[in-house]
């Protein structure tokens, strides 16, 4: 089919579910952070790979890359950015679990703030302003 013969009012692809996957060399300690210190939710565990629920339709998972195909990326170039209902209370709750949530700041016309899981991939929470 021809480029200019394809329907533009529709995207190519039609998502109804997401799953992020974070390769990670520090597996076990990347999990109990996602699972102990955010109480994110586990819906399918293995040995090398846990899923986690975000949303109904978005997941986060997080794979031992030396049990994987695709290498570890030690965090670079990698931003989860979460909308929170609010970024000074979820902060508080990080603090109190003896997390190091950065300090609050604006950008782009939202609240943020970041923190770091232990293989160094940054999590930004935000709220509109």
């Amino acid at each position: 089919m021809a480029t200019a013969d394809r329907d533009r009012t529709r995207p190519a692809l039609e998502l109804d579910r997401t799953n992020t996957i974070l390769y990670c060399r520090d597996w076990q300690a990347t999990v109990s952070f996602y699972r102990d210190d955010l109480e994110l939710r586990a819906v399918h565990v293995t040995d090398w790979f846990v899923e986690f629920e975000l949303t109904n339709d978005a997941y986060l998972s997080v794979a031992d890359s030396s049990r994987a195909t695709i290498d570890h990326a030690q965090g670079q170039g990698i931003t989860l950015s979460w909308r929170v209902a609010d970024v000074s209370a979820a902060r508080r709750r990080l603090i109190e679990r003896g997390l190091e949530p950065s300090d609050e700041r604006t950008v782009w016309g939202a609240t943020v703030c970041y923190l770091l899981d232990p293989e160094g991939h940054r999590i930004e929470l935000w709220t509109d302003s």
